[in-house]
């Protein structure tokens, strides 16, 4: 069993510009690499959970998502950061595409992409972190051991569990884990 970092995609690891698919449009938020980058090395496997409703709404199709997925993998390895899995949710209970209108368990806050993901890749939840600027990219740690950081100031401020931190940027967030993990050791 292996520790993890849930990352949410979409303003958590780039900019949000809302329904992001096209390469182009893609634009990693300041200092992301660097957290990913010091996140490796300390061991976690990182793991991207993403709402990505355009599919539903017809914006874009899934073949698009694995497009950026695929370039964004590649372009994270040449820097050394591995990515262990990428799981998305299409759907949306409002879809304009029927086949992907639903109400699911995928769609965070649904829990179920985090426990596929534990299961295919095998890892520790209770030794775990969840990252996103959105508390539903969160929820796993209302149910769990697992720590989360709420990045930004998008969120209103709301009462967090006790095992969520409030920080400004994944940089922020990754320097904190450092420290904390160094300080176990």
């Amino acid at each position: 069993m292996k520790k993890a970092i849930f990352l949410d995609r979409d303003g958590t690891i780039n900019i949000d510009k809302e329904y992001v698919y096209k390469i182009v449009d893609f634009e990693f938020l300041p200092g992301v690499k660097d957290a990913l980058i010091l996140l490796c090395q300390a061991g976690y496997r990182l793991v991207i959970i993403s709402n990505q409703s355009g599919v539903a709404r017809g914006y874009y199709s899934e073949e698009d998502i694995w497009t950026l997925h695929n370039w964004l993998l590649e372009t994270l390895a040449s820097d050394g950061i591995i990515i262990a899995g990428i799981y998305y949710c299409p759907h949306h209970p409002k879809a304009h595409i029927e086949a992907y209108r639903m109400e699911c368990g995928c769609r965070k806050p649904g829990l179920d992409l985090f426990h596929k993901a534990i299961s295919e890749l095998k890892l520790d939840i209770n030794h775990s972190i969840a990252i996103g600027n959105k508390m539903r990219d969160l929820q796993i740690c209302r149910y769990s051991d697992c720590r989360g950081y709420l990045l930004g100031v998008s969120e209103p401020e709301t009462s967090l569990p006790t095992s969520v931190l409030r920080v400004a940027d994944l940089l922020s967030a990754a320097k904190d884990i450092i420290s904390k993990d160094f300080l176990k050791k």
